[in-house]
């Protein structure tokens, strides 16, 4: 369908309209004609063709942070195969287009180890609280939260260039998802000097890998144990917020069979795992030699045999055998290989890459798949993606406000890469899910009802006014809410991104909805087309 542009038809009608559909429903079109019998087997290799072009448009939106405006193009003479073979497993360093890449060079958190970094702001806020007068105490303390702030949006800046410029689109999207389930709230403490650290080493590398190394590296990380203070649990002090939320949200579930004695008793198991006082050039605290062959420091992380309790332990009914640090990870493969683990951790997969309330023949093959596999993520989204259900689902999910923002910008401006990533910073902040933004360590809900409210909808146009104008395409200076308004009132003045025309958009024409289609065909201008597009249900959704 060529697209006109007649005279001006009042674009409030046109969006209340498909707000509708997308609040109540998934595409119309997609819901009449399921996507799931034209598609074959996803990681055949040769199995699709060129009729299966709206579908494979649709599994690009699943499998990525979105498609872009070329489209199944991009898969070039690769297959969706060997395609989907890549992203399950990719090589160490995907390379980021330069522009992007010079970006992430140039932050505090890339030249500087995370060890100086957290020493020199821990240093910088006690010299703050000690200045003289109360003026320069609140001078200097600004300026410390300033600094602050700005490594977390410097580590929220990187994940916003990687999830729109790296080729291993679903090592970026699966980093999102186990961030989320090992949320950390970059807002408290000075866990904002950190969380860009906790993404890079303990998260990302093993977004595609073993559960078990995955659980490791959080637990060890210091993000992590000053977010649920286990930095504070200690023999005689015991402090069980950390073993309860480990066990409760990060293994087994709430309904895992676990009792309030197994929490108790992790959170002995735990104590002494904590964070350094100083650099690892720094000499050990002195204890009694018994106990310096199990004094462990590796960075920030620390284990201070000192302050473990070293009683006898029992375990989900049974005893652990092993001591000190050894003790910590007996747990830890316990917990990683309870079948409860096996059933929480691939339902949440499965809300995440499928949708609402996965139908129970679908758990079970996922479940099998993690035991099976000793938690091997990358073989569970494999058989995922071999599903009848993955693939009935594609272009039904409603899209969260990270992956709308995304997605967005991705279709908008592709491989371009942008000046600054305020703008969708600022949008993310405006949709209520800012990055590393969750209070509460159960993260954000995956489930599509959370982000569906009038005022959701309402900053959702919004928004896809802004892409569908160019707004992204120049750098936004701060206050960044005062900025939003100028970026916007000067819209006009900028070339809007071709979205009618882009391969994307022609090969997912036959599943839009009649609403869509009418809505679409009465746009007054490229401007007011690419407003209704990214407005539609069928954009809501992926």
């Amino acid at each position: 369908m060529t697209p006109t542009y007649p005279l001006h038809l009042h674009r409030r009608t046109l969006l209340l309209g498909l707000a509708g559909c997308a609040v109540f429903g998934a595409p119309l079109a997609t819901q009449a004609a399921p996507l799931a019998a034209a598609v074959p087997n996803t990681t055949s290799p040769g199995a699709w063709s060129a009729a299966d072009e709206p579908t494979l448009a649709h599994l690009l939106d699943r499998v990525t942070w979105g498609c872009t405006a070329s489209g199944t193009q991009a898969l070039g003479a690769m297959g969706i195969g060997a395609y989907l073979a890549a992203q399950l497993r990719p090589g160490a360093n995907a390379a980021l287009p330069r522009e992007a890449q010079a970006q992430i060079d140039a932050m505090a958190i890339s030249r500087t180890p995370i060890e100086t970094l957290a020493a020199d702001m821990d240093a910088r806020n006690r010299a703050a609280k000690a200045r003289p007068t109360e003026d320069e105490r609140k001078a200097a303390l600004k300026d410390w939260q300033q600094d602050m702030r700005a490594l977390q949006q410097e580590a929220a800046a990187r994940f916003v260039l990687r999830a729109l410029y790296s080729p291993s689109q679903l090592r970026e999207k699966m980093t999102w998802f186990w961030m989320n389930h090992f949320n950390v709230f970059a807002g408290k403490g000075s866990l904002r000097a950190l969380v860009g650290d906790y993404e890079e080493r303990a998260v990302r590398p093993h977004a595609l890998g073993r559960f078990r190394d995955l659980l490791g590296a959080t637990v060890r990380h210091p993000a992590m144990l000053r977010y649920l203070d286990n930095a504070q649990n200690a023999a005689g002090r015991i402090n069980e917020n950390y073993a309860r939320e480990l066990m409760e949200l990060h293994t087994l579930g709430v309904d895992g069979g676990y009792s309030q004695q197994d929490v108790q008793e992790l959170a002995r198991v735990l104590t002494g795992v904590g964070i350094a006082r100083q650099p690892d050039s720094d000499e050990p605290p002195r204890m009694k030699p018994a106990l310096r062959r199990h004094y462990v420091r590796d960075g920030l992380f620390e284990f201070n045999p000192q302050r473990h309790d070293w009683d006898t332990k029992t375990l989900l009914g049974q005893p652990l055998r092993a001591e000190g640090l050894a003790e910590v990870d007996e747990a830890l493969d316990r917990l990683a290989r309870a079948p409860a683990t096996a059933r929480f951790i691939t339902r949440k997969i499965a809300l995440f890459l499928v949708g609402d309330n996965p139908p129970p023949a679908l758990l079970q093959a996922l479940a099998r798949s993690f035991e099976r596999t000793d938690g091997d993520i990358a073989a569970v989204l494999e058989t995922l993606f071999n599903t009848p259900d993955f693939r009935s689902s594609l272009g039904q999910r409603f899209r969260d406000p990270v992956h709308y923002v995304l997605a967005g910008l991705r279709l908008a401006h592709g491989d371009a890469v942008l000046p600054s990533t305020e703008p969708a910073l600022g949008w993310l902040q405006r949709l209520a899910e800012p990055l590393y933004g969750r209070a509460t360590p159960d993260g954000y809900p995956l489930d599509a009802a959370a982000w569906k409210g009038s005022g959701q909808m309402s900053t959702r146009f919004e928004i896809a006014r802004a892409i569908g104008a160019g707004v992204a395409t120049t750098p936004m200076p701060t206050p960044r809410e005062k900025e939003m308004r100028m970026a916007e009132q000067s819209a006009s003045q900028r070339t809007p991104p071709p979205l009618a025309q882009s391969a994307y958009v022609r090969a997912l024409q036959s599943t839009w909805s009649a609403a869509t289609r009418n809505a679409l065909a009465q746009a007054a201008s490229p401007r007011e087309w690419n407003l209704l597009f990214l407005a539609s249900p069928e954009f809501m959704h992926g």
